[in-house]
Formats: C-alpha cells, structure tokens, sequence
C-alpha cells in the first residue's frame, strides 16, 4: 500500500515553493493537520472522488492513498482464486474475473483509488501482436519485432473489438464504486511496450531495442509511432469506458540518457498527452518512470497533469523542481514499513515487519495509520496523490500478479 515520502526539511522545502495566494506561513517547520471541516456538499457519493480533487489542486481534507499493486499476491483472497484460475490472462481478460480482483482491496481497505487489474501488454493481441504472461517468467512476445516488415504487420488498435472486456469492466467498477473512490485505468507507453516487443520478452540491458533505435532509426520510429496511435485509442476508450484518471507507465525509459530520451521516449509521452485532451480535456493523465530522478522536468513538459515520482525521489526535492503547477503522486514502500516521515502523525507506530506473503491484515492498519495524517505544506498547492509499492521493485503493471 502506498505512504508518503518526506524529507526532514519537507515543511521548509514546500514553504518555499507556496501555490498562487497561499498565505505566509508563520512557522513553517511544524507540522499543520489538516482542515476536515465539511458541509452538505462534501461526503460519500455527493462529490468528486477524493483523487479527482486533489488533481485539480482542490483544497482536501487529506491526500487520496491507493496502491499501484492493488490487486494481487500479497491478498490470501486473491492466491486462492489464482488456484482456480491459473492464467494471468484469464484473469485479467475475463470481465467478472477482473472487476472481482479489482474490487477485492476496495472491499477490504476502502483505498481512495480503484486501479483496473490488468496488464500494460493487453492490447497487444489487437494490433497483431502474440503475447502470453507466463508463471515465473513474464511476457513473451511470441514474433519479435525486428525490421521494417515486423513493423508493417502490427495493426491499429479497435478496443471495441479486441479489448471489449477492458471497457466492459471499467463500466462496471464504476458503477460498484460510485463516487466513493476514484476509478483508474492504465496503458503502457510506447517505448515500454515497444521494449518488450522488440526483445521478445522482458530484458536485463535493452540492447536490442536500443540497437534498433541507434542504428536503425527508421525502423525504431516507424513502431514508436505504430503504438502511440494505438495507446492513444486505448487511452480515449477506456476514459469513454468509465475510467476517470488514466496513468501512463514508461516503466523502462530511464534506460535511455536524457539526451537520448528527449529523441527516443518523449516526443510520443507528449503526443499522447496532447492528443488525447483535443478530444478528453478533462480526463487526468498521470505519467509514470520508473527511476525518473534525471527525467523529472522533461516528463512535466509532455503536459501530463500528474508526475508520478517512484520511491527514489524525494517528494521536496520533486516540488522544488517542477514548481507549485505541478501535480505530483509519491511514493512510499512499504516493504519494510516503518511510516514514522515527519509528515505522519508521531504516533504512527511499527506495522509489523516485512510485507511478504498474505499481509492484507495488516493494510488496514496501515490505512488507518496514514489517514489521519498531518501534513507539513499548503494544500494551496497542487496536491500530491499518495500511492503505494508493496516491495522494492520497478512498480509496472505486469507484476500486478
């Protein structure tokens, strides 16, 4: 489950960086809870989720907390339907199969965000592309794209044809959600999936598609551009589906240099961005690197309304650089959780080890240490979206299983 990562400096450093009219702080280093003073209009089903404000800068009560991993291995629920289902595409293609894994940690923690248990390669089978997910193996592509032939066989994206069951269980969580939690959806971006495409499965070093991209230019952008037109479909279906935030995962772009990223990943980031809000002006877009430290300024400029920073950023050092504007998501991991930052309560005490095999029973904990949180910057701010990892590894969403 997700928590905050703060800096000791976090109120002095936020201070710094006030939104538009936030007033001077008299005492910027200690800790202010926060306003949850409500009226009539605020409460369960009668407002915007909780998540939806906080995107639009909206003054909260608290910051919204959900998981990026908030389905899967760590829910003894979820193992013993995996006993019953084996497949991982099963159960993310099958529409009752999916909203019931979806739903299982809403029902059990009630998370601020419920993420649709899929998988970032399920398009791929849409655009001519063979792909299974194996137990203990990941992804295999099962004709790797290699030349300009390979490129010229993948096909455009018809959700409607080949992912009905994605919009089928979107509009269902919707409905068994109301507006008691933000419902979310997710694609891959282009050079993740393409890395996957091109090295016919999951990679160490990306050498392949790398070599591709250096060597065979022609090649790289013809794919690059290839997927990009297809995440875009995806992305604009699934927010017709139901989905009310769409987060983009570039789970493996920090293997390009910056210089390289700019030619190789960040022209199709920002024309997915600016594509889709022509025709979706009001659906959040949350953009994800993992070990995006380096990339941070240049994954704002794609106008994605969310820089989703992974457990390596400091969450100060991340306002401080991309500005009051700036909505930004944090994470906290929680695989030795020990949730004592200075932004938390002092009393928020030990969880309880390592979170390792079935731990549901202690996320409810968890939640319940992280809400009634005391933060230490102005909500005049853009408001950071609070998520989760349950271990230490890159967080995409093929490791949801």
């Amino acid at each position: 489950m997700a928590a905050l990562a703060a800096a000791p400096a976090l109120a002095a450093r936020f201070a710094s960086v006030r939104g538009k009219g936030s007033k001077k702080r008299v005492a910027p280093c200690r800790a202010v809870s926060v306003d949850t003073v409500t009226d009539a209009t605020t409460g369960p089903g009668v407002t915007d989720p909780l998540m939806l404000r906080a995107i639009r800068g909206d003054k909260v009560e608290r910051p919204p907390i959900w998981m990026m991993r908030q389905a899967g291995r760590y829910m003894k629920i979820y193992q013993d339907l995996c006993k019953k289902h084996p497949t991982f595409r099963e159960r993310s293609e099958t529409v009752d199969l999916a909203v019931e894994i979806s739903l299982q940690p809403w029902n059990a923690f009630k998370p601020d965000g419920v993420i649709l248990f899929s998988d970032i390669l399920t398009p791929l089978a849409g655009m001519n592309i063979e792909f299974d997910i194996v137990k203990g193996t990941g992804p295999i592509i099962m004709d790797p794209v290699r030349s300009m032939a390979d490129v010229q066989k993948i096909t455009p994206l018809d959700p409607t044809k080949s992912v009905s069951f994605v919009g089928e269980s979107l509009q269902i969580l919707r409905k068994e959600v109301g507006n008691d939690a933000t419902v979310l959806g997710f694609v891959g971006a282009p050079f993740t999936l393409a890395s996957y495409i091109v090295e016919g499965g999951t990679s160490s070093h990306y050498k392949v598609i790398k070599k591709m991209a250096f060597d065979e230019p022609a090649v790289y952008h013809a794919l690059l551009n290839s997927i990009t037109d297809s995440v875009i479909t995806y992305v604009k279906y699934q927010a017709d589906s139901g989905a009310q935030v769409v987060q983009i995962f570039d789970s493996w772009a920090s293997e390009f240099a910056p210089s390289d990223f700019d030619k190789y990943c960040l022209p199709y980031l920002t024309r997915i961005v600016q594509e889709v809000k022509l025709t979706h002006p009001d659906l959040p877009l949350i953009l994800y690197a993992s070990g995006c430290g380096g990339l941070l300024e240049r994954l704002a400029t794609t106008g994605a309304d969310v820089i989703s920073l992974d457990g390596t950023v400091d969450m100060a050092d991340a306002r401080a650089r991309l500005g009051p504007e700036q909505a930004v998501q944090g994470t906290h991991c929680f695989a030795f959780p020990n949730p004592k930052p200075p932004c938390f309560t002092s009393n928020a005490g030990d969880c309880g080890g390592p979170i390792t095999g079935d731990c549901s029973d202690r996320l409810p904990r968890l939640l319940s240490i992280h809400r009634p949180i005391h933060v230490q910057y102005t909500y005049r701010l853009p408001l950071p979206v609070v998520h989760t990892s349950c271990n230490t590894r890159p967080i995409h969403a093929q490791q949801m299983d």
